[in-house]
């Protein structure tokens, strides 16, 4: 799944080609995750134009303009979004295949992937394609867009309120392990399998151990070091294994910078002593028994 790196290096690729934009015809292809009624939604959006596109956690939101109502994508599991003009296409979200472009996306478009297709006044479209059906479109006012992030989404590792306090205020009643707690994004906004793994690591944090056991000093340290990566695989537009491409239809490159996510049996970059792979709370979780205590 996209994690924030990956998601808004979509919307940052995308933001330029949307922005101004207006719908002229929308189709929803055999997909029952879209809200209000596919009908109504192709007949509420023709001219309405696209005044921003931004993003809470792995969510994207497009603003209309001059209306109370805000278009949401989320890409999920295996979610793309693909904008296609006369001059270029770009992809960001889940990849079929690394081989092509035209691979990257399942093929010429539409395609058996395609859910819906919107195409604005000026000719270019934008697909959203899924695999697997997960990902969801969903028109919503602005009250219920606040509800939906006041409920559903805690601050971002780059927030101003993503403070050693605030993380402090949500560890100290909880026994849960700390790497299960940090998943949650109705604490941590954003935040996934991949860089969980990574910045318990960078701090020296076995990822089993209960949050509330964590000292002052370990919980500082985790907060500098999960700005500190979130950061560096924003710039290096997300990172790669088997199905991300990113909106130039590009792998992202910080994969060159995993210390443990997926390196299993692979010797740790600092102690050089095997790195092991474990399930905590259902997921696949990569550490250093030596470095993380």
């Amino acid at each position: 799944m996209p994690e924030l790196p990956e998601v808004e290096t979509v919307r940052r690729d995308l933001h330029q080609h949307l922005l101004g934009a207006s719908f002229s015809k929308i189709e929803i292809i055999a997909f029952k995750n879209v809200a209000p009624r596919a009908a109504f939604l192709a007949r509420f959006l023709k001219g309405k134009e696209i005044v921003a596109f931004r993003r809470r956690g792995k969510l994207l939101i497009l603003d209309l303009k001059g209306r109370d109502e805000h278009l949401l994508f989320h890409l999920k599991m295996t979610g793309q979004l693909i904008f296609v003009d006369k001059i270029q296409s770009l992809a960001g979200g889940h990849s079929l295949s690394t081989a092509s472009f035209a691979a990257s996306v399942g093929g010429d478009l539409p395609n058996k992937f395609t859910r819906a297709i919107f195409t604005f006044s000026n000719g270019a479209r934008l697909f959203f394609n899924d695999l697997r059906k997960f990902g969801y479109i969903k028109l919503v006012s602005t009250t219920e867009l606040d509800l939906i992030l006041k409920n559903n989404y805690g601050p971002e590792p780059l927030d101003k309120d993503f403070t050693s306090a605030y993380l402090s205020s949500i560890f100290v009643k909880s026994t849960a392990p700390i790497k299960a707690l940090i998943l949650n994004q109705k604490l941590i906004a954003g935040l996934g399998n991949i860089y969980a793994d990574e910045a318990l690591f960078a701090a020296g944090i076995d990822p089993r151990r209960s949050a509330k056991s964590l000292r002052p000093t370990e919980i500082a340290t985790f907060q500098k070091a999960t700005v500190s990566i979130i950061k560096k695989a924003i710039k290096a537009r997300g990172t790669t294994f088997r199905n991300f491409v990113d909106a130039q239809g590009k792998k992202g490159n910080f994969i060159d910078f995993l210390q443990v996510y997926q390196r299993h049996n692979q010797p740790c970059r600092c102690c050089k002593e095997p790195l092991v792979k474990i399930k905590v709370a259902g997921r696949g979780t990569h550490y250093c028994q030596t470095c993380q205590k």
